[in-house]
């Protein structure tokens, strides 16, 4: 009789077994599963970023005009909108919202990547300048940095305004860089264990 009732099934000790390490295995591949998911959408985010620069630096050379994305501050959001030259001078703030210069694409933010991924430095990163790996990056408050403005300007003749835009989830850090006056961008990543950008 012992023998037919272990044919029938698993006993209730069994089952909790094979419960408890189902469960192990699930809760230590989930912290996993998230990191990957942030990483990714501060890749995503990061790209978007990049592409709007992209876009505005291609439509400066098809028009032959001075444009700039300019972000906004906006509570604790960000937006980003592309505006061209109305009067020759390139885009400036003041020309903005005189209404000199023009929009010419879609206000953008990056809502849409969930309440984590934001403009913003975490200041306990504590983190070096991509331009120079032997000195901290200072004026943590400030993610939009093209001089001292918030605009990112394109010429016609294929030049820009070098600058950086900085992307967090709070824990990570990435940077879109436009470089020199070439008007090359590329996208860097902060390894906070090597302090470096990569």
């Amino acid at each position: 009789m012992r023998e037919l009732r272990d044919e029938q099934g698993f006993q209730l000790i069994e089952i909790l077994v094979v419960l408890a390490i189902a469960g192990l295995i699930g809760g230590l591949g989930v912290p996993a599963l998230l990191r990957i998911s942030w990483h990714l959408r501060m890749r995503i985010a990061a790209d978007e970023v990049a592409s709007s620069l992209e876009s505005a630096r291609m439509f400066a050379a098809a028009h032959s005009a001075n444009v700039a994305v300019r972000f906004e501050h906006e509570g604790n959001k960000y937006t980003f909108t592309l505006f061209s030259d109305g009067d020759g001078d390139g885009v400036l703030s003041q020309d903005i919202r005189s209404g000199k210069d023009r929009q010419v694409g879609a206000r953008r933010n990056l809502d849409h990547m969930g309440a984590r991924i934001r403009f913003g430095i975490p200041a306990y990163l504590s983190p070096t300048d991509p331009s120079d790996p032997y000195r901290k990056l200072d004026h943590l408050q400030d993610p939009i940095r093209f001089n001292r403005s918030d605009l990112a300007s394109f010429s016609g003749r294929g030049t820009a305004t070098p600058g950086s835009v900085y992307l967090t989830d709070g824990m990570n850090l990435a940077v879109v860089r436009v470089l020199n006056r070439t008007g090359r961008i590329r996208i860097l990543e902060y390894d906070p264990a090597k302090r470096r950008w990569r």
